[in-house]
């Protein structure tokens, strides 16, 4: 049985850590560096840094603070935000990421998908997706959710796998913030038809959230943020849960 890994994320506004509901009411929930090395020691599988308004504000990701939480860590650790060029992810994998995160400036520009898989091979490029259920239709949002586009998630999804993404992070921007669980069958239905891994993300308020989306739909990774943040769940608490249902996770 693969192993399931459970993944914090840090969300970046102004140089500080933030959780809101749906993508918005954002509110500030500690510092990136620190919560970073506590992930790390309590054993975090990876972590997820998200520049969320970088896209918008049309400028780069944070480089110098990426480097300070890279000297923190010891897992691998994924960056997203602002990039848009294969210079943006040498001077991200530089400053110690491991891999790096495009959504708007895929959208925008969908061969960039394949020119950094190209150039940094596909295990480094994660293309996150960030989509609303808009009129019966699954809708892939940019600019950290605040632009709906014309894509539709599903068919999007399988394009950039073709194109060499090595990774999707979905992220339900119904489900985001909300506690209520993750976005089941949307994810369900990524997981059973692409041949590269999901990461599950917006929900998770619980531990037997993570179960339902091992179980049922075989995420690959799922990602979280309030509940770890506010310490409302550990995550060696978690990983011990999940190891009592017969789900795999390094211990």
């Amino acid at each position: 049985m693969l192993t399931k890994r459970i993944i914090p994320c840090l969300d970046i506004k102004d140089g500080k850590t933030v959780k809101g509901i749906n993508f918005v009411d954002l509110r500030d929930a500690g510092d990136p560096v620190e919560l970073a090395q506590i992930y790390s020691e309590q054993g975090a599988d990876e972590l997820v840094f998200l520049d969320i308004t970088a896209t918008v504000e049309k400028r780069k990701t944070l480089v110098e603070l990426v480097r300070r939480v890279a000297q923190k860590i010891n897992i691998p650790f994924t960056v997203g935000g602002g990039i848009s060029s294969k210079e943006d992810v040498s001077a991200l994998l530089n400053a110690g990421a491991d891999k790096i995160s495009i959504n708007s400036s895929a959208v925008r520009n969908p061969e960039l998908v394949n020119i950094l898989a190209n150039e940094f091979g596909s295990q480094c490029v994660v293309v996150a997706i960030d989509s609303r259920y808009v009129n019966g239709e699954h809708i892939v949002h940019v600019k950290g959710g605040r632009e709906a586009t014309s894509i539709k998630t599903i068919p999007w999804a399988h394009e950039v796998e073709e194109r060499g993404a090595g990774e999707i992070l979905l992220t339900s921007m119904d489900h985001d913030g909300t506690k209520n669980g993750f976005a089941i069958e949307l994810t369900g239905t990524l997981t059973k038809s692409l041949n590269i891994p999901v990461i599950a993300s917006g929900g998770a308020g619980n531990m037997e959230h993570f179960v339902e989306i091992f179980k049922n739909n075989d995420a690959d990774a799922a990602l979280a943020a309030s509940i770890f943040h506010f310490k409302e769940i550990g995550i060696p608490d978690l990983k011990n849960f999940l190891k009592g249902k017969n789900i795999t996770t390094r211990i």
